[in-house]
């Protein structure tokens, strides 16, 4: 078993390069006493569709995906993270509605997990962290805007090619049917695309 500090560097690890400004030690701990870990086993849920999102969680170990389920009974991934991406509904978690997504781990996965109140509480008292959530804020709408673009604009193959560029370890951890649906294709079409790219190197 892990200690909470060997769980939570990780994140400190990601704050500073999120921010330019260092935490203290007095800010390292009220942090600590603010996110909640929480051990997931591989296909547990974190969220399910329904239920209000209360946490945004920090992956410091494992794999998530968020979905949905269409109309046509099949699984749509909307967001696929490893360490150091967060996973939560924002509408859900922001608003206090509930969710139309599902957040599953696919992997043995420590998370942390902080509430609304709490990240208020600590953006009002610890520089560092407002200056984190500015940066992810920031880069989560370039994040999506790119996403948009490469949807209207670029084929499959090419949509696969800049996710495997971009972020290869994707490639590697989540199962086909699991990429296929995050591109938006179907797990037919993403074989052939890998079968040609094989071909081609």
């Amino acid at each position: 078993m892990y200690s909470a500090k060997t769980l939570f560097q990780p994140f400190f690890d990601y704050i500073k390069t999120k921010s330019s400004i260092s935490l203290t030690d007095e800010e390292m701990i009220m942090v600590m006493d603010n996110y909640k870990i929480k051990h997931l086993r591989k296909r547990q849920y974190l969220l399910q569709e329904g239920d209000v999102c209360k946490y945004m969680a920090f992956i410091a170990k494992g794999a998530g995906r968020m979905y949905r389920i269409n109309e046509h009974g099949q699984d749509s991934v909307i967001r696929l993270a490893v360490e150091s991406w967060w996973l939560g509904d924002f509408e859900s978690y922001n608003l206090g509605t509930p969710s139309k997504y599902n957040i599953e781990m696919t992997e043995d996965s420590d998370v942390l997990l902080i509430s609304r109140e709490s990240s208020q509480e600590l953006i009002r008292n610890v520089p560092a962290i407002a200056q984190m959530i500015n940066e992810i804020d920031k880069s989560g709408t370039i994040a999506t805007q790119r996403r948009l673009q490469s949807a209207i604009s670029l084929g499959a193959e090419e949509r696969y090619q800049e996710l495997s560029d971009l972020y290869p370890e994707f490639i590697r951890r989540f199962p086909q049917s699991m990429i296929a649906s995050y591109l938006g294709i179907s797990a037919e079409t993403l074989s052939r695309i890998r079968k040609n790219l094989l071909r081609s190197k």
